[in-house]
């Protein structure tokens, strides 16, 4: 396996690298103290093509491989885990699953403008009672006639509250478990879909996450992604994909902890001279970097799996795994080097951890990675 990147891959990372130092870093503090989308930095991403990064040209993407968007999507997190997450949905969740799954109709309608940044998507799969379980799931829709009859509540939804187009699972068939599941494709203004209450979080605070609301919302039948009971496929398909981010959202998280670690040792005096000469500091850091390594090989590896069209859900679960709990650790060591200036929100060690731990949680939690991996392994 070769991972030299190739030299469309090294400009991308470059122009990822100089957008985040550029726009995305300066501001992401502010943006994390005030709960605030950064809305400027979506526009700039859409402008530079991260948005539909992997889309291929003609549906108006960049065509670009996924260890390319990884690569992005890397120094991105780096610099803000929210406005990278913005990109990891629209790419991986939404771009993606219509690619796969969407008629030519849909992807004229809705990719080509998706990939351009045009309208900004979000993918609804989570319920109150329903995480974990997609079987549990109570939002139903009924056909009728040209339509579908869609009620229930959607939760924790990235981007939800500000989305033009939503990637929804409903159930069509509640006798047939996670086969009576459909997906639909519902856009903002459809009669009886609303945006409830925005969450509060620990972490990714630039990024919105809310709760939908369908109460009797009419939607096309053309709106329907696949066929009727192929929402959990669909689901499960494009979660693959976007583990694969997660993966490369955590590694840029703890690659941006250790810089921070690494500058703040050399600085920081104790006894006369500066910790990084503390073998107990030194130790901390090549651990550090080691697993950050780690998961970065893993994170490529299931990238180069996902292009070459090879199944990819083992690896995409294994990076997702390993770089979410790599990241939770990194970031905590990151802390203990700053000592309590890395409590302190005066340093971005403090942000990193908080961002971080969300990895481990959405769009499967680690428990849900290792049942995925294991099934793979005895089947």
């Amino acid at each position: 396996m070769d991972l030299r990147l190739t030299e469309e891959q090294k400009m991308i990372q470059k122009m990822a690298r100089d957008f985040a130092e550029k726009h995305v870093a300066p501001i992401a503090a502010e943006m994390d103290e005030k709960g605030q989308v950064p809305f400027e930095n979506i526009r700039r991403m859409a402008e530079l093509g991260f948005l539909g990064l992997t889309t291929p040209e003609e549906y108006g993407g960049v065509g670009a491989d996924t260890v390319s968007y990884v690569i992005a999507l890397e120094e991105i997190s780096k610099a803000c885990a929210a406005t990278a997450v913005v990109m990891a949905v629209q790419n991986s969740l939404v771009n993606y699953g219509l690619q796969k799954f969407g008629t030519e109709d849909q992807k004229q309608r809705y990719l080509t403008r998706l990939a351009a940044g045009e309208i900004i998507g979000a993918f609804a799969l989570t319920e109150p009672g329903a995480g974990s379980d997609a079987a549990a799931q109570r939002t139903v829709a009924i056909r009728d006639g040209d339509d579908y009859v869609i009620t229930g509540t959607k939760h924790f939804i990235t981007n939800g509250g500000f989305a033009d187009v939503i990637i929804l699972f409903a159930m069509t068939d509640k006798e047939k478990g996670t086969r009576g599941i459909t997906a639909f494709i519902v856009e903002k203004g459809s009669p009886g879909f609303s945006v409830g209450k925005e969450e509060h979080k620990m972490g990714i605070r630039a990024s919105n996450t809310c709760e939908l609301i369908f109460q009797e919302c009419r939607v096309p039948a053309a709106n329907r992604l696949g066929n009727e009971g192929e929402g959990f496929k669909i689901a499960m398909t494009v979660l693959d994909a976007g583990r694969i981010g997660i993966g490369a959202q955590a590694c840029g998280i703890a690659q941006a902890a250790l810089d921070a670690s690494i500058a703040y040792a050399k600085t920081r005096e104790q006894f006369g001279r500066p910790i990084a000469e503390f073998q107990a500091i030194q130790w901390m850091l090549a651990d550090m970097a080691t697993q950050i390594e780690a998961a970065r090989l893993l994170t490529y590896s299931a990238a180069l799996k996902k292009d070459a069209g090879e199944r990819f859900s083992k690896e995409a679960s294994m990076c997702k795994l390993f770089a979410s709990e790599m990241v939770v650790w990194v970031t905590n060591r990151a802390i203990q080097i700053h000592g309590g200036y890395g409590y302190m929100k005066e340093y971005p060690v403090e942000r990193y951890y908080r961002d971080a731990k969300i990895t481990e949680i959405y769009e499967g939690t680690s428990e849900v990675q290792r049942m995925v991996i294991a099934s793979n392994l005895l089947r």
